[in-house]
């Protein structure tokens, strides 16, 4: 079975689009339904009676600790699952599967130190974050749940990349869709039935978590998979450690820059703003997550294509790739932005109805999604870094875009003529701009000589057309 499965999943065969797209459709999908884990908390938390908009801004207080555990997932899972690709490419199945089982166990470690710091930690961060009196009991009742399901997270998330990597993009999809539903079945359950609010939305995620955890073990350990899950590969060896954090560092940083990035935001928004601002905040960032999916999809779907073909060689297909996947991302994410900028009412009543919030949110999303096709830029080329395994490039702008841009930003901008709310949410496009070019520039500039340069693996010049 693993033999077939090798031959079906060969990125250096067939077309380069039909390859991506066998992958994208499927993650896209996948990706689209994950968002559910903590998009369907925040709808269902903004129809609470009586305190919905305090307990949706409480969970938008936790945001930042949601995006440190996928950042440590991501550390693992796409730091490790471009090496396997790129092992596997090589012909090296043996070494794919080491990588792989370092990368779970250090998933397992650092999920239960998450566990136990945040813990034990959760109130001064909480009230850092930009937590009030009247905010902190509902984002204190979520994080507590949230955070005992750590380890969960980061399995269910990280190793879904190696599923992803090795071709089973339905499998990948299944995993994220069997979670998706059992939480969407079980939030009013225990939000509304049991009457136990922000507790019982956290407490709901985490048991779908577990069970796409559950799911992905049973795959990676079976006979159906092309790479498997072993005990005996699962000794840390330095020089794995090593390689998995560098190239994995670019999804790490990117997600620990988004935190540090919405504490900044949240902190500032409470300043000028006050807890409604905070609340539109959580709002906003609910919409990006949604509209963000599929263009992120595109990108992580081609990883696995281009790394492949990196490894065995084929930089004829990889250009190919490379040109595809922007061309999408840029057409997609130009149609957002004109969405969302003329309909912005619609999209913040998804998630809330109170008038105030709405009144205050349609002018503030107008505001952090101009141009927002530039961020596409960004995607693109933290891609196509990441699959050829260019660590360093994709770290620094990762690190450029959100600390060097728009921390600076998120300080200066209400200072300027009375901007106040206003300049924060306009910190978001003009980093985009600086940041996106900068990112797809540099990638074209430094990877496309490479790539001319070097002769297609076979030496024939095929271009997989």
């Amino acid at each position: 079975m693993g033999e077939t499965n090798e031959r079906k999943n060969d990125f250096s065969q067939g077309s380069i689009v039909k390859n991506i797209l066998s992958l994208a459709l499927p993650m896209t999908l996948a990706q689209l339904i994950n968002v559910l884990y903590n998009i369907v908390d925040r709808i269902y938390i903004g129809r609470i009676p009586d305190h919905a908009t305090l307990s949706l801004t409480g969970l938008g207080l936790c945001l930042p600790v949601i995006s440190v555990v996928m950042a440590f997932a991501n550390l693992f899972g796409m730091g490790g699952a471009p090496l396997c690709s790129i092992e596997r490419g090589a012909g090296r199945n043996d070494e794919a599967e080491k990588i792989m089982g370092n990368s779970f166990l250090l998933m397992l470690i650092v999920g239960a130190v998450l566990t136990v710091l945040g813990l034990a930690l959760k109130r001064p961060m909480l009230y850092l974050f930009g937590a009030s009196e009247q905010t902190y009991p509902y984002a204190d009742s979520y994080v507590s749940i949230y955070l005992l399901g750590s380890v969960f997270v980061m399995v269910g998330l990280g190793m879904n990349s190696f599923i992803n990597s090795q071709g089973f993009g339905k499998i990948g999809m299944m995993t994220v869709l069997l979670g998706a539903v059992a939480n969407i079945i079980l939030d009013p359950v225990f939000i509304f039935v049991f009457g136990m609010g922000v507790q019982g939305a956290a407490l709901a995620t985490v048991i779908s978590q577990g069970l796409s955890a559950a799911w992905i073990l049973r795959f990676l350990t079976g006979k159906k998979t092309i790479l498997r899950l072993k005990a005996s590969n699962m000794r840390l060896e330095w020089r794995r450690v090593k390689e998995i954090v560098a190239l994995g560092l670019s999804g790490f940083t990117m997600n620990v820059t988004n935190s540090l990035v919405q504490i900044m935001y949240n902190a500032t928004l409470q300043m000028y703003g006050g807890d409604l601002y905070v609340g539109v905040m959580t709002v906003v960032n609910s919409v990006r997550e949604v509209v963000s999916m599929p263009v992120q999809g595109v990108t992580n779907s081609a990883q696995p294509v281009m790394g492949y073909n990196y490894g065995a060689g084929e930089y004829g297909r990889v250009k190919q790739a490379i040109a595809f996947t922007s061309a999408v991302a840029i057409g997609y994410t130009t149609v957002v932005w004109l969405l969302v900028h003329g309909f912005p009412e619609f999209f913040i009543r998804i998630f809330n109805q109170d008038a105030e919030l709405v009144a205050a949110g349609i002018p503030a999303m107008q505001i952090y999604y101009f141009g927002f096709f530039l961020m596409s830029l960004q995607f693109a080329g933290q891609a196509v870094f990441v699959a050829l395994g260019k660590a360093r490039q994709a770290v620094f702008f990762s690190i450029f875009r959100k600390v060097i841009i728009v921390m600076p930003l998120i300080w200066l901008l209400p200072r300027i003529g009375g901007l106040g709310t206003n300049g924060i949410f306009a910190a978001e496009p003009v980093s985009n701009l600086v940041g996106g070019v900068a990112c797809f520039v540099t990638m074209l500039v430094t990877m496309m000589p490479e790539l001319n340069g070097k002769r297609d693996g076979k030496g024939n010049g095929r271009s997989g057309t």
